[in-house]
Order: C-alpha cells, then structure tokens, then sequence
C-alpha cells in the first residue's frame, strides 16, 4: 500500500490531523515546562521529572482504568483527552504556581491518559487494512517526528522572544483544534468490548504482562528506549537555551528512521533490523563524555533516534500476537509501559547526573545510561525469539464481564 492510498482513506486522514495538533500541543507544552522548572529550581533532577515524569501517574493509574481504552467509544475518548490536554496547558499560565503545583498539574493529565492511551492505535488498526499497518503508523508517527521539529525549533525561538506561558496558551489552542477534528472527522464507532473497566483492566493486563510471547516484545519496547530517553532529559542541563536544537535534531531522525523502516524495507528485513535499531539507538551517546558541541551532538542525536524505528516491527507483532478485542488495551499497556520506562529512564539520568562529580557529569551519565541500554537489548534478545512467526491471538481471549 502506499501513501496515496493511505490518505484516500477519510477517517485516517481525520486522524493524521488530530494527531498532528495534539502532538503541537504536547511538545510545546513539554519544553514550556522543562524551560520554567530548570530556571526556577536549576536542578536536572526536577527538570528530567517535569520532563518525562507524568507517565509514572499514569503506571499508577492504568492497573485500574486502562480497559476504558476499548470499553469508550473511541471518538469520544479522543475528544475528552483534548479537552484535558487544554485544561492542564492553560492551568500552567497561571501566575505564581510553584514547582510542586505544576507536578500536580501535569499529574492530573496523566491520570486522565491512562484511561484512554491505547485508543488512537487501536482506532487506527481497525481504520486501515491490516498488511497496511506498519505504513499507517509510521505515517502517524511522522506526526511526531515532524511536531517534534517544528514544535521545539519553533520552541526554542519563541523562547528567546516570549515567556514560557505564551507556549502555554498556543498548546492550549491547538489542543482545541484536536478535538474539533476528532468530533468532525471520524465516525462515532461503539466500544471495542464491554465490562466492568477496573475487572478488566487488570485480568487483561495480568494476561498480558505474563504472557511468554508477548512480555518481551513490550519489554524490548519499554526499556533500551526508555533508558536512552534518560539521556534525552538531560539535553537542556547539557545545552542550555539551545536544547531546543538537540531534541529537534532528534525528531528528524526518528522522522526519517519511519519513513525508511515504515515505507521501504519489507516485513521480513524488519524484523531482523530489531536488534541493530536497538543498539543504534544507544551508540551514539558513548561519545558525550567527551562534550562535543551542539552541532556534532545534534549529528549524534539524530542518528540515535533513527533507532526509534524498532517499534515499528515491535507494535507489528503486538497485532498479530492479540485478539482484536484487546487491542486498545494491549496497545494502552504498550504505550503506558513505554512512558514508564521514559520516565523511569528520566529519573535515573537526573539522579546520575547530580551523583557524578565535575564539568561532564551530564555527559558521563548520558554514556552510562547507553550503556545499560545496550546490557539490556542483549539480555532481551532470546525471549524476543518466542514472538518471531506469523501465528495469531496468543493473548487468551478475556472473559466478558
């Protein structure tokens, strides 16, 4: 399939949209917040936190809430979480909020994704067809990569210009703008199942997370990402005012590791490009010790990224290794692990940082970080073996409530 034929498809183009503006609304948001902690508080530890911190809300909250990502309609699940997207965006330009009032802010919009973090993959596998899915989802991840660019460049000069709170108030806007176009645009389809959401939510998960199939694909998703995230976070202590050219550098390189892994290499070179990605992702950040400077780390930063590309034959076994009526919820723990693993990743580089001594602590920590990013996709190697193959639905089928 190509993309011609993917944006002849209505509802897909409706969501490509929606993502589009809802990732303008989390990147602005996200450097906002990382610009105003670290120059309040100037401490990396709470600036990686505000960074990538939320989803350990949402690890908290999604034993509990995580089936309502089938148990909603799916439409509606996107229209609330925009309009939670523009309530916490907007409640960050209040004045004189503390740094512990902006944590319970970001909070209160993690706890609201839990419920419904699977939904726009889920929707989005049931709107294409299914030898189509990888195409389709890199596709939407272009939205991310491409935000991500324009968002933290754009960022990084309003910056220079205006206070954070006016990238408060345009995410705020453009989240408006998602919902609209999730309400117009796409179909009002029912809930991918029924039941009691806390039962489910956590037979499901429990069926999921123990299966031998499928806990080493999400492992393999969460972890080497998740620890080379950490060295993300540490960006605006390593650079400054000039992270924002660092994390867009990174964008570029994730955009074009989808489009290359998603549009031109075939299924079968795809999934032995796993492990090569994972270590890809990681290399890079061995040279940061060193300090090279923005430029030369903007190079090492983009190749890294193109790493991200792994989740694409990842996610693609996640469809053929569950039920259809799982999918949100697979794809919500698939999604909230992820973010975990960011934050947790976050959390751990921000601890190093402060513990190493000198100029290059940040640098070393970077380094350390990739190098237990590595150790790990070579521990995962095996257990990723049990995935390989073309057989379906090793997810038992949930009972119905």
């Amino acid at each position: 399939m190509t993309y011609r034929e993917i944006f002849g498809i209505r509802e897909f183009r409706a969501l490509f949209v929606a993502r589009l503006f809802t990732m303008t609304g989390v990147v602005l948001s996200s450097l906002a917040l990382g610009t105003v902690m670290y120059h309040e508080t100037g401490s990396p530890f709470l600036t990686a936190i505000s960074l990538f911190g939320g989803p350990l809300v949402q690890l908290i909250t999604a034993r509990y809430l995580l089936a309502s990502s089938d148990l909603l309609r799916p439409r509606t699940a996107m229209i609330f979480m925009a309009s939670v997207s523009t309530a916490t965006a907007a409640a960050q330009t209040l004045p004189g909020l503390r740094w512990w009032m902006r944590f319970l802010i970001l909070a209160g919009g993690y706890v609201a994704m839990a419920a419904t973090s699977g939904t726009v993959i889920a929707l989005l596998s049931d709107i294409v067809p299914r030898d189509a899915f990888v195409l389709a989802r890199a596709t939407m991840n272009i939205t991310v990569g491409g935000m991500q660019i324009i968002g933290n460049g754009v960022g990084a000069v309003l910056l220079a210009l205006v206070s954070p709170s006016w990238l408060f108030g345009i995410a705020a806007m453009v989240s408006i703008t998602a919902g609209v176009m999730a309400r117009t645009g796409l179909s009002d389809r029912p809930p991918r199942a029924t039941g009691k959401i806390v039962e489910r939510s956590r037979r499901v998960n429990r069926e999921l997370l123990t299966s031998p199939v499928i806990q080493p694909l999400y492992l393999m998703m969460w972890v080497p990402n998740g620890l080379v995230v950490g060295c993300e976070a540490l960006f605006i202590p390593y650079a400054r005012d000039h992270a924002g050219y660092l994390l867009a550098a990174g964008a570029v390189g994730m955009l074009a590791g989808d489009i290359a892994v998603g549009r031109f290499i075939p299924e079968t070179l795809r999934d032995r490009l796993i492990l090569p990605l994972r270590a890809l992702l990681a290399v890079p950040f061995l040279v940061f010790p060193l300090e090279p400077p923005v430029p030369v780390a903007a190079v090492l930063v983009g190749i890294s990224a193109f790493g991200y590309s792994a989740s694409l034959p990842l996610q693609e076994r996640l469809v053929g290794k569950t039920r259809a009526e799982v999918h949100g919820q697979a794809f919500g723990l698939s999604s909230t692990g992820l973010m975990v693993g960011q934050a947790l990743g976050a959390v751990l580089a921000g601890g190093i940082a402060q513990l190493f001594a000198g100029a290059r602590s940040v640098g070393w920590a970077m380094a350390t970080m990739a190098v237990m990013s590595l150790l790990v996709t070579l521990v995962l190697r095996r257990g990723l073996q049990r995935s390989d193959g073309r057989e379906a639905h090793d997810c038992p089928e949930p009972e119905q409530a």
